[in-house]
């Protein structure tokens, strides 16, 4: 059985982009309807995230549209402090989603896009026409866990991705193998070697480290200086900060760290104590791995160990390639992200947008959100929007 719902405008995804659009509509009285597959809202960081986690940047830069941090806010907020702040958003603006849809397919049709919908709780198939579809599911839509040879059919340990990982009390005294060192790759390891753990992290590619003081300082001078000029500046306070990391394992690339983001969209690593672990021999830095047997791992330089557990900090990928037929609003690659880069990633053809996909964190959330509310209302009203969202 059926149910068709109409709609001006559909939002695909209840996180924090879903939210800043459903928002930035509701403040124009825009209608919209925000769909979502969970059963609430910023679900990555409710129910998917470990315990010891803070926004990495610091509140200015995290904030969504019209409702900036309270002033007494911390610097670097909690991850409660960030869920709290997500649900008196969703409240102040009145975005209310709908949970438990799982979209199972979407596409254009006679000028509406046509999206069914699963409701997991009645088991009933919802059909929404809408003439605006956003896709809101961002970059990270589903943990990714690399193909390893022997990893499924052989290893006598655990496994899981840090998305399943919250803290680590429970692997007190064992040999755990972290995979990934990007920020929470380092963050997870440095919170198993608190808990006792025997670590070691797998760094399969350069990386910049540096630290949330050193950030905070080179994105309040980027609005003024060159970014080359600001990298070498960041990279003058690491060098003090940090000494030669390349002698443990951590070797930096050619670029400097924003100029970096930039080019590949991967940010710098932000420490929150894992390099002074690495220092002091705590944890172990590690080659890539070329395969697994049993409990040991072998790495691409030869060298074996023997793990109880491996935690893949191995990024995420987009989900909407599994949803989205044929994307007759020329946004998205095969891939599921967008086919031009940021700035120019946020609007597609025929109504279709993407918010959250252009890797600039949650202050390009915001700008997306700010973006495809002040374009809908000039297709829908014929005004611009501009003076009125920046109210």
């Amino acid at each position: 059985m059926e149910k068709e719902i109409k709609i001006l405008v559909l939002i695909i995804g209840a996180g924090p982009a879903g939210l800043a659009t459903s928002a930035c509509l509701n403040r124009l009285n825009i209608p919209n309807i925000v769909v979502e597959r969970d059963v609430c809202s910023a679900s990555l960081w409710k129910r998917r995230s470990y315990d010891r986690l803070k926004l990495h940047l610091a509140k200015q830069f995290c904030q969504l549209p019209h409702m900036p941090f309270p002033s007494n806010t911390p610097t670097f907020v909690s991850k409660l402090g960030f869920i709290n702040y997500l649900d008196e958003y969703a409240t102040r603006f009145n975005v209310n989603p709908r949970y438990n849809r799982n979209v199972k397919s979407a596409y254009f049709k006679d000028g509406q896009w046509i999206v069914k919908v699963v409701n997991k709780t009645t088991a009933l198939i919802e059909v929404y026409s809408a003439k605006f579809m956003v896709a809101a599911t961002g970059e990270n839509g589903e943990g990714v866990i690399p193909e390893i040879p022997g990893l499924v059919e052989s290893f006598q340990g655990k496994y899981l991705h840090s998305s399943e990982y919250k803290n680590g009390e429970k692997f007190a005294g064992k040999d755990v193998l972290v995979v990934g060192c990007g920020n929470s790759g380092m963050e997870i390891a440095y919170d198993l070697s608190k808990c006792n753990a025997n670590v070691s992290i797998v760094v399969r590619s350069q990386v910049h480290v540096l630290t949330r003081c050193i950030v905070r300082i080179g994105m309040s001078l980027l609005r003024f200086f060159p970014v080359k000029l600001v990298d070498r500046l960041c990279l003058l306070l690491a060098e003090l900060r940090f000494g030669n990391t390349s002698r443990y394992g951590l070797v930096r690339p050619n670029n400097g760290p924003f100029l970096n983001k930039l080019i590949t969209g991967r940010s710098a690593t932000i420490d929150v104590g894992c390099v002074g672990e690495i220092k002091s021999g705590k944890i172990q830095v590690v080659t890539s791995i070329k395969r697994i047997e049993g409990k040991t791992v072998e790495f691409i330089d030869g060298n074996t160990k023997n793990v109880d557990s491996i935690v893949f900090a191995t990024g995420y990928k987009s989900s909407v390639s599994k949803w989205l037929e044929v994307d007759d609003g020329d946004l998205f690659n095969e891939n599921g992200m967008p086919k031009r880069e940021f700035p120019d990633h946020w609007k597609g053809k025929n109504g279709l947008y993407s918010a959250g996909f252009g890797k600039q964190g949650l202050a390009g959330i915001s700008r997306d959100a700010r973006n495809i509310a002040r374009d809908i209302d000039s297709l829908v009203c014929g005004r611009s929007s501009k003076n009125k969202l920046s109210k």
